[in-house]
């Protein structure tokens, strides 16, 4: 009875050994199973997203112009500018708002003004002459030589903001201005700054 069990007994060694072949071919199989499904399928390349943007919004342009006004030196006056700013949307009105804005009169109580109240600016326009500006009967009322000076230099100076060497030709209610104000002051025209800076003083 002894003799049977110990011939059915496996040995221990072929035990391991066999336990060692399985776990090296399932091993095997496993690496070849993973390593031919890895090959069918192609990388996923990664996605990389951008943060969205809201469309660009394009800022409002501006140009400026000058507008002339006159300060007072004690001895004398001299024509002073201020910077105004315009949007890009009045198209190609910059002269007419910047004369406009000079006949409404100067908001800085350190400049003035010699051009009348209530002148008003009838058109302004450019060609290849010049530029021409006709203005309200009001523009040629009240005041002295020294006042029909300044206003003068004002409308020119300010006329040619954007061109400063251009001519300019001065009308009031349609008529070339030839004197103005009862001191008769005679108006060459046309008229720039260089001929204003060389016949007339402030």
């Amino acid at each position: 009875m002894q003799q049977q069990k110990s011939n059915r007994s496996i040995p221990i060694g072929v035990v391991v050994s066999v336990s060692t072949l399985i776990a090296v071919v399932g091993s095997s199989v496993a690496w070849w199973n993973w390593h031919s499904h890895n090959k069918s399928i192609p990388p996923v390349e990664p996605v990389i997203t951008q943060p969205s943007k809201e469309p660009a919004i394009p800022p409002v342009t501006q140009q400026a112009v000058r507008v002339y006004w006159l300060q007072d030196t004690g001895n004398s006056a001299q024509l002073v500018s201020n910077l105004v700013r315009l949007k890009s949307d009045i198209g190609d009105r910059h002269l007419e708002v910047a004369l406009k804005s000079l006949l409404a009169g100067p908001e800085d109580p350190a400049i003035s003004t010699t051009i009348p109240v209530g002148t008003k600016l009838r058109s302004v326009r450019v060609d290849n002459n010049g530029i021409y500006v006709d203005l309200s009967r009001e523009f040629t009322s009240g005041g002295g030589t020294t006042s029909m000076t300044g206003r003068l230099g004002q409308i020119v100076y300010t006329a040619t903001t954007l061109q400063s060497d251009a001519t300019v030709w001065i009308s009031v209610e349609g008529e070339p201005l030839e004197y103005l104000g009862g001191g008769g002051l005679e108006v060459a025209q046309p008229i720039t700054r260089q001929i204003f800076e060389r016949d007339f003083s402030l």
